[in-house]
Protein backbone atom coordinates (compact mmCIF):
# COMPACT_ATOMS: atom_id res chain seq x y z
CA UNK A 1 0.00 0.00 0.00
CA UNK A 2 1.20 3.52 -0.67
CA UNK A 3 2.24 5.83 1.90
CA UNK A 4 0.93 9.51 0.93
CA UNK A 5 2.56 12.30 3.14
CA UNK A 6 -0.30 14.88 3.59
CA UNK A 7 0.47 18.22 4.19
CA UNK A 8 -2.22 20.88 5.63
CA UNK A 9 -3.14 24.36 4.73
CA UNK A 10 -2.24 27.96 6.87
CA UNK A 11 -3.78 27.56 9.91
CA UNK A 12 -4.85 23.79 9.21
CA UNK A 13 -3.55 20.31 10.83
CA UNK A 14 -4.10 16.94 10.14
CA UNK A 15 -8.15 17.04 11.08
CA UNK A 16 -8.25 18.55 7.70
CA UNK A 17 -7.87 15.16 6.31
CA UNK A 18 -10.38 13.35 8.33
CA UNK A 19 -13.39 13.96 5.98
CA UNK A 20 -11.70 11.95 3.20
CA UNK A 21 -11.49 8.54 2.51
CA UNK A 22 -7.72 7.15 2.44
CA UNK A 23 -8.24 4.07 2.58
CA UNK A 24 -6.48 3.07 -0.48
CA UNK A 25 -2.88 4.19 1.03
CA UNK A 26 -0.85 4.16 4.18
CA UNK A 27 -1.82 8.44 5.12
CA UNK A 28 1.18 10.25 7.10
CA UNK A 29 0.17 13.47 8.80
CA UNK A 30 2.72 15.91 8.69
CA UNK A 31 3.55 17.97 11.80
CA UNK A 32 4.21 21.26 11.32
CA UNK A 33 7.65 22.42 13.25
CA UNK A 34 8.76 25.70 14.65
CA UNK A 35 9.82 27.79 12.04
CA UNK A 36 12.71 29.20 12.39
CA UNK A 37 13.60 33.13 12.52
CA UNK A 38 13.56 34.52 8.84
CA UNK A 39 13.37 30.98 7.45
CA UNK A 40 11.83 30.90 3.67
CA UNK A 41 8.79 28.97 2.69
CA UNK A 42 11.52 26.57 1.04
CA UNK A 43 13.87 26.38 3.71
CA UNK A 44 11.02 25.12 5.57
CA UNK A 45 9.52 22.62 3.17
CA UNK A 46 13.29 21.02 2.47
CA UNK A 47 13.24 20.57 6.65
CA UNK A 48 10.27 18.90 6.81
CA UNK A 49 11.19 16.90 4.01
CA UNK A 50 14.63 16.14 5.66
CA UNK A 51 12.44 14.96 8.87
CA UNK A 52 9.38 13.11 7.52
CA UNK A 53 9.97 11.70 3.91
CA UNK A 54 12.79 9.06 3.96
CA UNK A 55 11.08 7.02 0.57
CA UNK A 56 12.90 7.70 -2.87
CA UNK A 57 9.60 7.55 -4.76
CA UNK A 58 7.47 9.38 -1.91
CA UNK A 59 3.76 11.05 -3.16
CA UNK A 60 3.30 14.04 -1.49
CA UNK A 61 -0.46 15.24 -1.23
CA UNK A 62 -0.17 19.04 -0.05
CA UNK A 63 -3.13 21.44 0.44
CA UNK A 64 -3.27 24.81 0.01
CA UNK A 65 0.33 26.20 2.08
CA UNK A 66 0.88 22.88 2.00
CA UNK A 67 0.81 22.39 -1.77
CA UNK A 68 3.07 25.33 -2.13
CA UNK A 69 5.77 23.08 0.53
CA UNK A 70 5.20 20.00 -1.93
CA UNK A 71 5.90 21.82 -5.10
CA UNK A 72 9.45 22.98 -3.20
CA UNK A 73 10.06 19.19 -1.95
CA UNK A 74 9.07 17.98 -5.71
CA UNK A 75 12.15 19.85 -7.07
CA UNK A 76 14.67 18.39 -4.90
CA UNK A 77 12.74 14.71 -5.44
CA UNK A 78 12.31 14.20 -9.01
CA UNK A 79 11.19 10.72 -8.28
CA UNK A 80 8.31 11.92 -6.68
CA UNK A 81 4.47 12.67 -6.98
CA UNK A 82 3.37 15.82 -5.42
CA UNK A 83 -0.66 16.20 -5.67
CA UNK A 84 -1.99 19.62 -4.54
CA UNK A 85 -4.80 20.46 -3.79
CA UNK A 86 -6.40 24.06 -3.55
CA UNK A 87 -2.85 25.28 -3.77
CA UNK A 88 -0.79 27.50 -6.30
CA UNK A 89 2.77 26.15 -8.15
CA UNK A 90 4.53 29.55 -8.86
CA UNK A 91 4.19 32.54 -7.11
CA UNK A 92 2.00 33.77 -9.98
CA UNK A 93 -0.85 31.85 -9.46
CA UNK A 94 -1.42 33.18 -6.14
CA UNK A 95 -3.68 36.79 -7.21
CA UNK A 96 -1.79 39.93 -7.56
CA UNK A 97 -3.90 41.78 -5.05
CA UNK A 98 -3.17 38.91 -2.19
CA UNK A 99 0.15 39.71 -3.36
CA UNK A 100 -0.45 43.04 -2.87
CA UNK A 101 -2.13 42.66 0.63
CA UNK A 102 0.84 40.52 1.69
CA UNK A 103 3.52 43.60 0.88
CA UNK A 104 2.15 45.40 3.65
CA UNK A 105 2.84 44.47 7.48
CA UNK A 106 -1.30 45.12 8.30
CA UNK A 107 -1.10 41.15 9.10
CA UNK A 108 1.81 41.54 11.63
CA UNK A 109 0.02 44.06 13.64
CA UNK A 110 -3.84 42.39 13.33
CA UNK A 111 -4.38 41.72 16.95
CA UNK A 112 -4.68 37.64 17.61
CA UNK A 113 -8.52 38.25 18.86
CA UNK A 114 -9.74 39.55 15.33
CA UNK A 115 -7.68 36.57 13.72
CA UNK A 116 -9.86 34.17 15.41
CA UNK A 117 -13.30 35.56 15.29
CA UNK A 118 -13.20 36.83 11.61
CA UNK A 119 -15.08 33.82 11.13
CA UNK A 120 -17.82 35.25 8.06
CA UNK A 121 -14.47 36.07 6.12
CA UNK A 122 -12.50 32.90 6.64
CA UNK A 123 -16.02 31.21 5.67
CA UNK A 124 -16.47 33.12 2.63
CA UNK A 125 -12.89 32.87 1.13
CA UNK A 126 -12.08 29.15 2.25
CA UNK A 127 -15.92 28.42 1.13
CA UNK A 128 -17.44 27.55 4.32
CA UNK A 129 -21.32 26.61 2.87
CA UNK A 130 -21.79 23.06 4.76
CA UNK A 131 -22.55 22.70 8.66
CA UNK A 132 -19.53 20.29 9.09
CA UNK A 133 -17.26 22.99 7.43
CA UNK A 134 -18.01 25.80 9.43
CA UNK A 135 -17.41 23.44 12.53
CA UNK A 136 -14.33 22.52 11.38
CA UNK A 137 -13.39 26.09 10.96
CA UNK A 138 -14.75 27.27 14.28
CA UNK A 139 -12.22 24.32 15.92
CA UNK A 140 -9.70 24.87 13.04
CA UNK A 141 -9.56 29.14 14.66
CA UNK A 142 -10.15 27.82 18.30
CA UNK A 143 -6.77 26.05 17.94
CA UNK A 144 -4.66 28.08 15.45
CA UNK A 145 -0.61 28.87 16.01
CA UNK A 146 -0.84 32.54 15.77
CA UNK A 147 2.86 32.82 15.37
CA UNK A 148 2.58 30.21 12.92
CA UNK A 149 0.36 32.23 10.99
CA UNK A 150 2.03 35.23 10.69
CA UNK A 151 5.14 33.50 10.00
CA UNK A 152 3.55 31.29 7.63
CA UNK A 153 2.33 34.63 5.83
CA UNK A 154 5.42 35.82 5.93
CA UNK A 155 6.89 33.10 3.89
CA UNK A 156 4.07 33.32 1.83
CA UNK A 157 5.14 37.03 0.97
CA UNK A 158 8.67 36.30 0.05
CA UNK A 159 8.07 32.94 -1.95
CA UNK A 160 9.78 33.56 -5.36
CA UNK A 161 8.78 30.08 -6.61
CA UNK A 162 8.04 30.29 -10.66
CA UNK A 163 9.40 26.82 -11.75
CA UNK A 164 6.63 23.92 -12.27
CA UNK A 165 7.96 20.52 -12.03
CA UNK A 166 6.56 17.93 -13.87
CA UNK A 167 6.09 15.64 -11.23
CA UNK A 168 3.17 17.78 -10.01
CA UNK A 169 -0.19 17.31 -10.36
CA UNK A 170 -2.47 20.35 -9.48
CA UNK A 171 -6.50 19.80 -8.34
CA UNK A 172 -8.30 22.79 -7.97
CA UNK A 173 -12.10 23.94 -7.26
CA UNK A 174 -14.09 26.36 -10.16
CA UNK A 175 -15.13 28.20 -7.28
CA UNK A 176 -12.18 28.70 -5.01
CA UNK A 177 -12.39 32.85 -3.61
CA UNK A 178 -8.88 33.17 -2.07
CA UNK A 179 -6.86 31.51 -5.15
CA UNK A 180 -9.26 32.16 -8.48
CA UNK A 181 -9.48 29.27 -11.07
CA UNK A 182 -8.61 31.85 -13.77
CA UNK A 183 -5.05 32.74 -11.96
CA UNK A 184 -4.38 29.09 -11.96
CA UNK A 185 -3.22 26.15 -14.49
CA UNK A 186 -4.98 22.87 -13.26
CA UNK A 187 -4.77 19.65 -14.12
CA UNK A 188 -7.80 18.60 -13.05
CA UNK A 189 -10.90 21.03 -11.72
CA UNK A 190 -13.74 20.13 -9.38
CA UNK A 191 -16.79 22.05 -10.51
CA UNK A 192 -18.39 24.20 -7.63
CA UNK A 193 -15.58 23.52 -5.28
CA UNK A 194 -14.01 25.90 -2.70
CA UNK A 195 -10.79 26.58 -1.46
CA UNK A 196 -11.93 24.08 1.46
CA UNK A 197 -13.31 21.33 -1.17
CA UNK A 198 -11.31 18.82 0.15
CA UNK A 199 -14.19 18.97 3.14
CA UNK A 200 -17.22 20.23 0.95
CA UNK A 201 -16.22 18.18 -2.03
CA UNK A 202 -14.68 15.32 -0.13
CA UNK A 203 -15.70 12.18 -1.93
CA UNK A 204 -15.08 13.43 -5.19
CA UNK A 205 -11.17 14.32 -3.71
CA UNK A 206 -11.13 10.85 -2.83
CA UNK A 207 -12.02 9.62 -5.78
CA UNK A 208 -9.32 11.87 -7.55
CA UNK A 209 -6.83 11.03 -4.67
CA UNK A 210 -7.22 7.18 -5.57
CA UNK A 211 -6.94 7.51 -9.22
CA UNK A 212 -4.16 9.21 -8.92
CA UNK A 213 -2.57 6.98 -6.46
CA UNK A 214 -3.17 3.68 -7.59
CA UNK A 215 -2.24 4.49 -11.12
CA UNK A 216 1.41 5.69 -9.78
Amino acid sequence: MQTIYCLSGLGANEKVFQFLDLSFAKPVFIQWLPPRQNETLRQYALRLKEEYITEPEPVIFGLSLGGMMAVEIAKVIPSSTAILISSAKTKKEIPFYLRMLLSTPVYKMVPEKVVRRSKKIQSYFLGAHLNSTKKYLRSTLQDLDIQFYRWALDALRTWKNDTVPSNVIHIHGTKDNLLPLKYVDADITVENGGHLMIVENAVEISACLKQIVCKN
